[in-house]
């Protein structure tokens, strides 16, 4: 029995001792295989040392002081003269532009016909005088000074009026206080009364008849000043007729001379430039700029001119009837009108008669004497303050006719004024329709080109850029504050890939904060000289100054994602069979960097091993195994 028992021990502790086996073989292999799938990593100790920093940077090449050639007005382009990058002297030709009317120019002449319908209106209106369009035509407006003298004028004398009709009534007051107290006479006044009372109706009458004889007056001159008016606008088209043929005259002339000045150059050794026998081309055709299209337009203002005459012979020939007429009525108004002012004042003093003998008949009663003396008194005062209330209502009359003459010169003078800088607008751009030509304002560089044959130009929007001539480039890119530290201004940058640049100079010509990133960056302005354009992408490298640093890591560890920048350390966990490597992610800021090693700024005691290359993808907090050797 106890042999039993002892061999039952002892496979119990065979078992147990190949099972011991079997796991430490399997967990050796475990690890094995574990280890192989891991990604392998190189590593770097991270150390100090010295590093020469180049700041690097890409940015785009702009003008240093661009100028932009504007046309005023849209034209459509014939032929464009020049190719971006192509030096141009100052006015070498640019862009050659179809000889057309403008917008501007069709645009110019609409508003100068509306300016002078709206002219022609404004003359034959009912309330503008023959007499105020003279003087506005010829020049001879009334000036501010007299205006303001006229005025003050009138406005004394209705004063004067308010005063004497102010005393005339205050007056007739204290006689009609002093006729009460005087008490009524008891004496039979009815006939003197009735007279009284017909001859204030009559009084009244006289008073509406002038003031309907006044407006067929007005009426009347009014119709005279229309049918005047139809005579002013027809010599108004002949003055303008004149004027026409006149320019048309000195335009075809110019061409003339013009064409035999080139034709004896033509003739020359020297001969013709290419613009010039364009223009000699243009003059000998037939199309617009031509000297047969000039002669066409000088024969049909000619033509116009007759016309106009005709029309003014016609027009005076018409009117002459409506004009004697109308001066008929004028004087018929005029006598009516005179009839009715004699009939008032006849009238005015039949009342003061009336009331002067009313007055006498009331003296018969008691108080008499006084009576009669206050009586009359009050009939003279009464007809004189008729006579000042009259004259002033004239004046006030005179008045208001005289400020709407003047506001009338104002207005027609305005209108002329804008008339005479229209015309001369569709004038020059009349010249510009013919012949134009686009031409540098500077000596400098094609370096843009914003239109192309067939093209419009567009106002404000320019046809072409140039670099004038001695204005140099620049370009511009941001940095850290710690890296813009080690540059001074001054510093020369190098061109990466410089051998496909001939003679460029890139200079560091200013430092100054970002304005995107005012208190984490600075912005490197550089100065750019030699054979480049404006919109070309430099690569450069600035900076040559030397620094000992505690952190160095190779370029290759530095890392990137949307946090920011990091390199990746290997931190050693020891375990029951072996020792296990871990990647731990620590952030960074890069200080300095050459062409192999960056400085950096970052929580490290500085004897860590920083991974610079792996097999595979590593992540922070996996597991790697460290490259044999």
């Amino acid at each position: 029995m106890n042999e039993n028992g002892k061999k039952r021990r002892e496979w119990v502790k065979t078992a147990a001792i190949i099972f011991l086996s079997v796991m430490l073989v399997l967990t050796f292999f475990s690890n094995t295989i574990m280890n192989y799938s891991l990604p392998e990593v190189a590593t770097q100790y991270v150390e100090s040392g010295t590093i020469t920093a180049k700041i690097r940077g890409s940015g785009v090449v702009e003008s240093g002081n661009p100028y932009n050639v504007e046309v005023s007005e849209s034209r459509k382009v014939s032929q464009v003269a020049v190719k971006v990058g192509d030096q141009v002297e100052k006015d070498d030709v640019l862009m050659y532009l179809e000889d057309a009317e403008s917008t501007e120019l069709k645009e110019a002449k609409t508003q100068l016909d509306s300016l002078k319908a709206e002219y022609d209106k404004a003359i034959v209106a009912a309330d503008t005088s023959s007499n105020i369009v003279n003087k506005v035509q010829t020049g001879n407006v009334t000036s501010t000074e007299s205006k303001v003298a006229q005025i003050d004028a009138y406005n004394s004398r209705i004063d004067a009026l308010e005063s004497t009709i102010d005393a005339y009534n205050n007056r007739i007051a204290e006689i009609d206080a002093a006729l009460g107290k005087l008490g009524d006479g008891s004496v039979d006044t009815s006939a003197e009364q009735q007279a009284v009372n017909y001859a204030q109706a009559e009084l009244s009458k006289a008073t509406a008849w002038i003031e309907t004889a006044n407006q067929k007056l007005e009426a009347a001159k009014g119709v005279l000043e229309s049918v005047n008016s139809a005579v002013q606008v027809a010599q108004d088209n002949v003055a303008a007729c004149q004027k026409a043929v006149e320019d048309a005259q000195m335009n075809y002339t110019a061409m003339v001379n013009r064409q035999g000045s080139l034709t004896e150059k033509a003739g020359q050794a020297d001969g013709l430039t290419e613009d010039e026998q364009k223009e000699l081309d243009r003059l000998n055709g037939s199309g617009e700029g031509s000297i047969t299209a000039a002669s066409k337009v000088l024969e049909d203002a000619q033509v116009a001119l007759e016309n106009a005459n005709q029309t003014l012979a016609n027009t005076n020939a018409a009117i002459e009837s409506d004009r004697a007429e109308a001066q008929k009525k004028i004087n018929e108004a005029q006598t009516e009108y005179d009839s009715a002012v004699t009939a008032k004042g006849t009238w005015e003093g039949k009342l003061a008669d009336a009331q002067r003998n009313l007055a006498n008949k009331e003296a018969g009663g008691s108080g008499g004497g006084e009576r009669e003396v206050l009586n009359n008194e009050k009939a003279d005062l009464t007809l004189s303050l008729s006579k000042a209330t009259a004259e002033k209502e004239d004046v006030e009359k005179e008045l208001t006719d005289l400020l709407a003459g003047f506001t009338k010169e104002v207005d027609l003078s305005a209108l002329l004024t804008k008339i005479a800088d229209q015309e001369k607008l569709v004038k020059e751009l009349t010249d510009k329709s013919v012949g134009a030509t686009i031409t540098a304002p500077v000596a400098g560089t094609v370096t843009t080109l914003n239109v192309v044959a067939g093209e419009s130009t567009e106002p404000g929007t320019p046809a072409a850029v140039l670099q004038p001539a001695g204005k140099g480039f620049s370009m511009s890119f941001s940095v850290t504050n710690e890296q813009a530290k080690r540059l001074s201004v001054g510093d020369v940058a190098d061109l990466v890939n410089a051998w496909r640049y001939d003679d460029l100079k890139v200079t560091l010509a200013n430092i100054k904060p970002d304005p995107n990133e005012p208190g984490q960056k600075k912005l490197l302005t550089f100065d750019v000289d030699g054979d480049v354009t404006a919109g070309q992408t430099l690569n450069v490298s600035v900076g040559q100054k030397s620094a000992n640093y505690d952190l160095i890591v190779p370029n290759s560890a530095i890392r990137e994602d949307n946090n920011g920048k990091f390199i990746l350390i290997v931190e050693s966990k020891p375990g029951p069979l072996n020792t296990r490597y871990i990647a731990t992610r620590v952030d960074v800021e890069v200080l300095a960097s050459d062409d192999t090693q960056s400085a950096i700024s970052a929580a490290l005691y500085g004897y860590e091993f920083v991974i610079t290359t792996s097999t595979k993808p590593v992540e922070a907090g996996k597991q790697v195994r460290l490259a044999e050797g």
